[in-house]
């Protein structure tokens, strides 16, 4: 059973917006299913559906559709500043 400190460290960083699943998974070592799992345990009812239709929109959740979409940029000076980002 994960400690609550952990569980709401998950919680905090699935709210975010920039934080992607990805990234979710490279600290914690829960996948994409077992992040929503444990939304859906513990959050209100109310509360986990309007953060899954929150995430549906967001393709920042998803770190390699944002990054794909980050290349399908047509100003090539928006490329360049984001490139940097990256680095």
């Amino acid at each position: 059973m994960p400690s609550q400190h952990f569980t709401d460290s998950i919680i905090r960083m699935a709210w975010e917006d920039r934080t992607s699943f990805e990234e979710i998974r490279a600290r914690t070592g829960l996948c994409e299913k077992e992040v929503i799992a444990t939304m859906r345990q513990h959050l209100k009812a109310s509360s986990f559906r309007l953060w899954r239709k929150r995430m549906r929109g967001r393709i920042t959740k998803h770190g390699r559709r944002f990054r794909e979409n980050r290349q399908n940029l047509k100003n090539p000076s928006q490329h360049a500043i984001l490139s940097s980002l990256d680095a």
